[in-house]
């Protein structure tokens, strides 16, 4: 099914913004996926239009697979999954590190009570009823 004289005239648009370098919807790469996105036409409407993607091909025979901005972009990516990795690892031994310490404070918290109740339990021991007559009176 052949597209409209509308597509098509956008799709021309496009090829030459793409060929010429100055494109308005994309990052530049010779590939169909972008001739379609700088036309604003889905993926399949490129491939209807039989005329203009055999014109593609052949002012295309080698798509370009990354531009300098893909490739710059891929390099980010790589970098902020190193950070996010990174941070992963950091938090991971931070969490350890934090499980260790809680179950430190339980003990001692487990102690302190224990402690506690012999300290008082002694306190009661401690202290006696004097008799009521004795040298302590005089």
């Amino acid at each position: 099914m052949p597209v409209s004289a509308a597509t098509e005239k956008k799709l021309r648009e496009a090829m030459a913004r793409l060929l010429a370098s100055e494109p308005l919807h994309t990052d530049g790469a010779l590939t169909k996926e972008n001739l379609a996105r700088e036309a604003k036409v889905s993926h399949a409407t490129v491939h209807r239009a039989e005329e203009i993607l055999a014109e593609w091909n052949v002012k295309v025979t080698r798509p370009v697979l990354r531009t300098p901005g893909e490739v710059q972009r891929d390099e980010t990516i790589a970098d902020l999954r190193k950070r996010l990795r990174d941070a992963t690892t950091r938090a991971t031994e931070l969490q350890s590190k934090l499980d260790a310490l809680a179950t430190v404070t339980a003990n001692l918290y487990y102690e302190n009570l224990e402690l506690k109740k012999k300290t008082t339990a002694q306190g009661q021991r401690r202290i006696a009823a004097l008799p009521a007559s004795g040298p302590w009176l005089e």
